[in-house]
């Protein structure tokens, strides 16, 4: 059977990403699963495998915003050969990332950032997930740390709240396997490339 959906502000979010052809067509895949509702997935948490469980309720939305919040932690593939990530003390849990809300605002989405997101900005942080390249080769210093592993090797597995974008001072080699980076964490209010999130002068950590 066949999936449609109409146009939505979450897809014009991405029209001005044309200046990086690997973070645009990352973030255009996100944007249109988003969009139609990713009804044949199960959403789950970066820390358990457990499927949602049945009757569960949608996503809540905001008090005084009409969209629901996001895709929260992502969307962890059934048959994933990769676990989901481990518990970590000493990194920012992405419960406290996703569970940002969102508004509409002259047909943009725009994040709506609680008290415990805003005080991780500008601040050093580190942040665990799985690496999405954002240009070619072994080894990387702009990608994408997402909270679950890619689905497929062109979409993503959940919505921009499931995402943090890395840029290191050193190249950083690519890895299936989760990665910890460390930098200056920066909470995006506005950003034209649709992001939420993003740490810079990052450095790998073990």
């Amino acid at each position: 059977m066949t999936t449609s959906c109409a146009p939505t502000a979450r897809v014009a979010r991405i029209a001005r990403i044309d200046q990086l052809p690997g973070l645009k067509h990352a973030l255009a895949c996100g944007a249109l699963l988003a969009a139609c509702g990713l009804s044949a997935q199960t959403l789950s948490s970066p820390i358990a495998s457990s499927p949602a469980p049945a009757g569960a309720k949608p996503a809540a939305t905001a008090p005084g915003f009409d969209l629901p919040v996001g895709q929260g932690p992502g969307v962890h593939g059934a048959n994933s050969p990769f676990p989901p990530l481990a518990a970590r003390t000493d990194v920012v849990p992405w419960s406290m990332l996703t569970s940002v809300k969102t508004k509409t605002e002259k047909n943009r989405i725009l994040p709506v950032f609680n008290l415990d997101q805003m005080t991780l900005n500008q601040k050093t942080q580190r942040i665990q997930g799985f690496m999405m390249p954002l240009d070619p080769g072994e080894k990387q210093k702009h990608f994408l740390l997402s909270s679950v592993p890619l689905t497929c090797a062109f979409c993503l597995p959940g919505g921009p709240e499931s995402m943090v974008e890395v840029k290191t001072k050193t190249p950083v080699k690519y890895s299936m396997e989760p990665v910890v980076v460390e930098g200056r964490f920066l909470v995006l209010n506005d950003d034209s490339y649709g992001l939420y999130y993003r740490i810079t002068d990052a450095t790998s950590v073990k």
